[in-house]
């Protein structure tokens, strides 16, 4: 009988200015693989109507957030639109530990303090438009943004842009599918990394000895 080799999970980071695909392509690996989870983050903001506490988010107020920071429970956190988010540290170490991967859809922001805190299990991506021109028609087809909305947007972008050198890998979103086969191809080279298969010792010690 083989011999399956224990793994440690990893954390795959997806960030892209907004509009440039990344939450789309987050979804698709998520429907086709089973060894990945995306993360559950808290947050002090009201659930938005058809949203389940413990699967879109895990509700709270800003007293319990604060004391979540305060002791060290959150792997990273931000104010976004007057609102506190952030990754619970607890859930993500039990899950990669256990060998299964954790999918985050982040910003540059919330990357820097990932890979601060979690640094060795870490793959992070960042997803860029073709180009500005095309990210423009993205957004204003998407949501049907106002004008304003869509050159605060575009403004972003440009700084949002700025940190792709931070970056393990950098993919252009020409074609959706392409782009997604592209994340496929990292997450399993990502997990076949020597200091991932922590099973290898064992693996190899029970193979020569049988």
């Amino acid at each position: 009988m083989a011999m399956d080799i224990s793994r440690r999970g990893l954390l795959l980071i997806l960030s892209s200015p907004s509009g440039a695909g990344k939450t789309t392509i987050s979804r698709a690996i998520l429907e086709g693989d089973a060894g990945i989870e995306l993360s559950v983050s808290v947050t002090t903001r009201p659930p938005r109507p058809g949203e389940v506490d413990g699967e879109d988010y895990h509700f709270i107020d800003e007293p319990a957030f604060r004391r979540m920071v305060a002791e060290g429970r959150l792997l990273e956190h931000a104010l976004v639109f007057g609102n506190s988010y952030g990754t619970p540290r607890e859930a993500v170490e039990k899950a990669v530990t256990a060998g299964r991967d954790v999918l985050f859809d982040v910003d540059w922001q919330g990357t820097q303090q990932l890979t601060e805190n979690a640094r060795g299990d870490v793959a992070s991506i960042f997803v860029l438009p073709p180009s500005m021109a095309a990210l423009e028609d993205r957004l204003r087809h998407r949501a049907q943004d106002a004008d304003a909305e869509v050159a605060k947007r575009m403004s972003e972008a440009e700084a949002e842009m700025s940190h792709w050198p931070e970056y393990d890998y950098v993919i252009v979103n020409r074609d959706f599918d392409r782009s997604v086969q592209a994340v496929q191809t990292i997450l399993a080279a990502e997990r076949l990394r020597r200091e991932r298969q922590v099973g290898l010792t064992d693996f190899i010690g029970a193979m020569r000895g049988g």
